[in-house]
């Protein structure tokens, strides 16, 4: 018989010595190691080295890896309160996708995570049910309100994870600019890329110290933009 989710099982088994550790203190360990090491330094090793215990003992509290990441983005995910809704779905929309920024590039990991399976902890459930609720509305069916919800996240998520390219980059976009100058005339000179030469002698975004903030308003404008056209 297959093991209920880790949300179904109680913290605390009807017999045996009390647990020396919360879930919360688990995913508050686990959490704490990817933020600072990365998703990959993430083992039941390390996270019980952490908490000061034995690995085979974390094996008590969860079943291995991928229930550990679970307590982990749920950890994440309510480590801000969720926007207040103002009625307006748009203020609403825009609202959980800057908390949802906010939140990723604390996080870098959450974005390394797939996003196909949701993880259904409480803090997950609050959040999803938020989204829906600010999506949702008279005459778009279940499906219409996954696609739009899934279109708003996913540009968060692809938003996100160009930003922190960067930020790993060993090279910052103005010194990449300044080395690709003169190739850039070159290509503006031979006539063939008209509408990519103006990009690059007019377009200001790429240039500015917060480009990714201008980037990701004005696109999410347009995200918004579309999702009215279909409500």
């Amino acid at each position: 018989m297959d093991k209920p989710p880790i949300w179904l099982r109680p913290e605390r088994a009807a017999r045996g010595p009390r647990p020396a550790h919360s879930r919360a203190e688990i995913a508050e360990a686990a959490v704490r190691v990817a933020d600072t090491d990365g998703l990959e330094a993430v083992s039941m090793r390390r996270v019980a080295a952490e908490l000061g215990t034995g690995t085979t003992s974390l094996y008590r509290y969860v079943d291995g890896k991928d229930e550990l990441f679970d307590l982990m983005v749920d950890q994440a995910m309510g480590d801000r309160p969720l926007p207040v809704p103002t009625g307006d779905w748009r203020t609403d929309l825009r609202a959980l996708a800057d908390t949802q920024r906010a939140r990723a590039l604390r996080h870098p990991w959450l974005v390394r995570l797939p996003a196909t399976r949701p993880v259904l902890g409480p803090n997950m459930l609050a959040w999803l049910e938020a989204t829906y609720a600010a999506v949702d509305a008279p005459g778009l069916s279940a499906d219409e309100v996954l696609a739009q919800a899934s279109t708003l996240l996913t540009f968060v998520r692809g938003h996100v994870l160009e930003e922190l390219a960067e930020r790993e980059s060993s090279q910052a976009m103005a010194d990449w600019l300044a080395q690709q100058s003169r190739y850039g005339e070159r290509v503006i000179r031979s006539g063939d890329y008209p509408h990519l030469s103006r990009m690059m002698i007019e377009a200001g975004t790429p240039h500015a110290d917060d480009r990714f903030d201008r980037l990701y308003e004005r696109s999410l404008g347009h995200v918004l933009a579309g999702l009215a056209a279909e409500r």
